[in-house]
């Protein structure tokens, strides 16, 4: 089994690299090789238990995708994300539930509602890979990706009540929806918990590399932590990564430079597999629907297949109608409260905009109105931006996995035959889902032109805006530095810093003649061409600019001047240059 594990990842991650290098979509490229490869005598028949395959594969599948979100634009788009996270795959449990229970009385209410339940969750990771690549605007990707993140909680929460009830138990409504506030409640405590204690841990300890495997450890242990409590594992290791990915500015550079590559490799290893057993679990599925009333089980799958296809895009149209309409309410009392405030500041209608505005005056940075009204309102979505939504509904690894537990989570109570029937039809809306959506989003995107020309001139003009602010906090460094400075050094300290904060300058301006000035400089005091000024002097100057530029793009970034997502470019391209900064200082040791 291991040997046969081993073999099994590696092909994947194999027909992956090529996909990537040919610019395939490597989750649907490594689902179908697979599909195909399961036919043949010598590829080995992975058996792994469901449970076993979510608590190896979710916590860092999950923990990464929450890493390296943004939680302010999480925290924006959340009604559209709630909707679809939550009120679609209750909406898809009722549905799928009742048609299959139509369909196969035999198998017991609560089994069909068990398995609207499992196919109830998309897996955001194919779309998320094909919307990268075609370029979809952020706020689409946010959506996707913020639907992945809780939706598993739903359809586990959902799927543990169901699965108590099919084993016998008698679980009153009062009692599921205790059973979601718990899991609630218990699994972002216990994320936060080890989030903090994570952040912690990689402020006080100066090895990225202990850090960062702590960083891949700790994900598994708050999954289990909070399970075993009776909470959600899923939202424990979302709210886990939140907390560590939005604090990651507050890190070492090494620590955020260290944690990139290898969560990309983590992920791709991961991805690669889950998808890779998806499509080697063909032969078994098939052999089940051969012995079990196969015409049947066909019928009922292509049906519950046609529903979780069709109900998407009714219910992304429908609840963005709602909530557009629910928003203009809003607004609408926003708009009174601000006039109530400019008659009467004391008046009880006043008081929502009293708070925020005392709330902005605590601020050291003051947000624009861009900044305000897009805390206000959530994200619009055009027409074709909804039919992209509408469209990525690919199932995944949790169907899959919840799908092969099923006789461990009802204790085999299941009638023999049904079981069988039950994960059939869920790897075929599976496998039809990532194949058929799969394989034509890419078409409909391109079709549609749905594209993130718009975001990038946003992003221009933040960057710019970030640049004029910058520069003028740095100016103000250089103003303070260059008092002290030709007070250490006299005047020939002034000539050389003068020529330091002219390459600085020229640095935050985006001009490359910048760098050479500043290594120029720096030459010049190594060899000793300077008298009484030293490298490492110049060095620790380099690196208070560095902070300064930090700071400011925090800043703005908190407020909601700049979005966390052109913060963090901006701060990768601020972690090269220290990297340059220490590189070339490790250089002149030696």
């Amino acid at each position: 089994m291991s040997v046969d594990l081993i073999f099994v990842v590696a092909g994947a991650v194999a027909v992956a690299a090529l996909a990537r290098w040919r610019g395939w979509p490597a989750p649907l490229v490594v689902t179908a090789v697979a599909l195909a490869a399961s036919f043949l005598p010598f590829v080995p028949n992975l058996e792994i238990d469901g449970e076993l395959l979510l608590t190896a594969t979710l916590p860092p599948l999950l923990y990464s995708a929450a890493l390296n979100a943004s939680f302010t634009s999480f925290k924006q788009a959340m009604p559209h994300v709630r909707r679809l996270g939550v009120g679609l795959v209750a909406l898809t449990t009722v549905v799928v539930g009742l048609v299959a229970w139509l369909m196969l009385p035999d198998i017991g209410f609560a089994a069909a509602l068990l398995l609207g339940a499992i196919v109830g969750p998309p897996d955001a990771v194919s779309a998320a890979a094909i919307g990268r690549k075609l370029g979809l605007p952020r706020r689409v990707m946010t959506v996707l990706s913020g639907e992945s993140l809780i939706n598993d909680a739903t359809s586990l929460t959902l799927v543990r009540v169901f699965a108590a009830v099919a084993a016998g138990a008698t679980v009153t409504v009062w009692q599921g929806l205790w059973e979601f506030v718990l899991a609630v409640v218990v699994g972002v405590g216990a994320g936060l918990v080890f989030g903090f204690v994570l952040h912690a841990i990689r402020l006080w300890l100066d090895d990225p590399t202990v850090s960062s495997t702590l960083g891949l450890l700790m994900p598994f242990g708050a999954y289990i932590l909070a399970e075993h409590l009776h909470g959600s594992g899923v939202l424990a290791v979302v709210a886990m990564g939140f907390y560590v990915g939005y604090n990651a500015p507050r890190t070492s550079y090494a620590q955020r430079q260290h944690d990139k590559p290898l969560w990309r490799s983590v992920d791709f290893i991961l991805e690669s597999f889950v998808f890779a057993y998806v499509g080697l679990q063909f032969p078994d599925v098939w052999r089940t629907v051969t012995e079990h009333n196969g015409s049947g089980v066909l019928v009922v799958a292509l049906v519950v297949f046609a529903l979780v296809v069709l109900m998407r895009p009714a219910f992304v149209f429908a609840s963005y109608a709602w909530g557009q309409f629910w928003q203009r309410l809003r607004l609408r009392r926003w708009k009174h409260s601000v006039e109530a405030h400019q008659k009467d500041p004391t008046s009880r209608r006043a008081r929502p905009v009293a708070a925020a505005r005392a709330r902005r005056a605590s601020m050291s940075v003051q947000p624009t109105t861009q900044a305000i009204q897009q805390r206000v309102l959530e994200p619009v979505l055009s027409v074709r931006e909804r039919i992209v939504i509408s469209w990525s509904g690919m199932r995944g690894v949790v169907t899959l996995a919840l799908a092969v537990a099923l006789p461990e989570l009802t204790d085999h109570s299941i009638g023999d035959g049904h079981v069988e029937t039950l994960i059939a039809v869920a790897y075929i809306v599976t496998v039809g889902t990532l194949l058929v959506q799969g394989l034509t989003l890419p078409v409909l995107i391109r079709g549609l032109g749905v594209t993130s020309k718009d975001q990038t001139a946003r992003d221009n003009r933040e960057v710019a805006r970030l640049r004029r602010l910058s520069n003028e906090a740095g100016i103000e460094y250089l103003r303070v530095k260059q008092e002290r400075w030709v007070a250490a050094h006299g005047e020939i300290g002034r000539e050389a810093f003068n020529r330091f904060s002219r390459g600085l300058l020229k640095v935050e301006q985006g001009a490359t003649s910048g760098e050479n000035d500043l290594d120029k400089v720096q030459e010049d005091a190594a060899a000793g061409r300077m008298k009484q000024v030293s490298y490492d002097e110049l060095q620790a100057l380099s690196r208070g600019w560095l902070s300064v530029r930090r700071k400011v793009a925090l800043e703005q970034s908190r407020v909601g001047n700049i979005s966390e997502e052109v913060m963090r470019d901006l701060f990768d391209a601020m972690d090269a240059e220290e990297l340059a900064l220490d590189t070339r200082g490790s250089f002149r040791k030696e």
